[in-house]
């Protein structure tokens, strides 16, 4: 089983940013209620819609972490990406269609905003509940990135309950400056400025949750360990005399802290059944050294065609 210190953190940052948009989004529609602008109904929607898939991403950890039962030998780390998937669809179609028709309307039909100092205050307000939901989601994700860069360590996450949380607090970010400018357009006489900046965070909507959408199917589809721990694995069995080839190091993410492991073997000639089976021991043991992560591992000797299966456990 996984430690619970990558999973604790993982839940810090969706704590964090469903209370920062549970707050935003109470206070946005206040702010619509009082000046009618699309765009401040556009931002409370996201806002709202963003709680919500905070609420599935703290289920999706919560059932992740039952312990493998008859059913689900493996577990179900696998469910947090179900979960994950399932907020970019809420992202698309609550979030960027319904902002792309509602600042069409008003872009078609423009109307006045009243009191827009209000809508100034909010857009302050929220920056700042969302600039510090976006640094807790930032620092975990920079522990998880070393020194990859961003977008490279972004497609290569396994975690989608931060990378969900950092992808939609900066687009939240972005879309509050673009209600500013659509504020500010309509004051200064551009009365379609609110329902342009309504699109606006409508399309930026879309192509985060196209990108999110994207990310968790390939996860939800088997996607492999990092190419680092896969080398780091092959070099470590490499090294070992028994072992005259690898001929094959397969992975799988069971979930963000689980990797199963497949390993094809060529021993040396020479091994007996049972120097083959305390090879395999030692195996489990280096390989669990290269990344905690690794939960199962199952050797197989390419010669014997022969499976020795090690579940490691932390």
């Amino acid at each position: 089983m996984a430690a619970t210190g990558p999973r604790n953190s993982s839940a810090t940052v969706v704590y964090a940013a469903l209370a920062g948009n549970l707050a935003i989004a109470v206070t946005k529609f206040v702010a619509f209620a009082l000046t009618g602008s699309s765009a401040m109904l556009t931002e409370a929607i996201h806002s709202a819609v963003d709680t919500g898939n905070q609420g599935l991403l703290l289920l999706g950890l919560k059932r992740s972490a039952r312990p493998p039962s008859q059913t689900h030998p493996f577990g179900y780390g696998m469910e947090l990406y179900f979960w994950a998937f399932v907020v970019a669809l809420l992202i698309f179609a609550l979030g960027g269609a319904f902002s792309l028709y509602e600042g069409w309307l008003k872009f078609r039909r423009p109307e006045p905003i009243d009191h827009a100092w209000i809508n100034f205050l909010v857009i302050g307000l929220a920056a700042l509940f969302e600039g510090g939901s976006f640094l807790v989601a930032w620092r975990a994700f920079k522990i998880s990135r070393g020194d990859t860069s961003f977008l490279t360590a972004l497609r290569r996450s396994k975690d989608p309950s931060v990378f969900a949380v950092l992808l939609e607090d900066g687009a939240a970010l972005i879309g509050l400056a673009l209600a500013g400018l659509g504020v500010t357009g309509s004051v200064l006489g551009l009365a379609w400025a609110d329902g342009a900046a309504s699109m606006a965070i409508g399309a930026l909507l879309v192509l985060v949750a196209m990108f999110l959408a994207n990310e968790t199917r390939s996860l939800l589809t088997g996607e492999a360990a990092s190419p680092r721990i896969v080398a780091a694995v092959n070099a470590v069995l490499s090294a070992d005399p028994r072992v005259e080839t690898v001929i094959e190091v397969l992975s799988m993410h069971l979930g963000p802290q689980e990797i199963l492991l497949g390993v094809t073997l060529d021993f040396q000639d020479a091994l007996t059944a049972g120097e083959l089976e305390a090879a395999a021991d030692d195996f489990a043991g280096a390989i669990r050294a290269v990344d905690p992560r690794i939960t199962r591992v199952f050797i197989r000797s390419g010669r014997a065609r022969q499976a020795y299966a090690r579940p490691l456990s932390s």
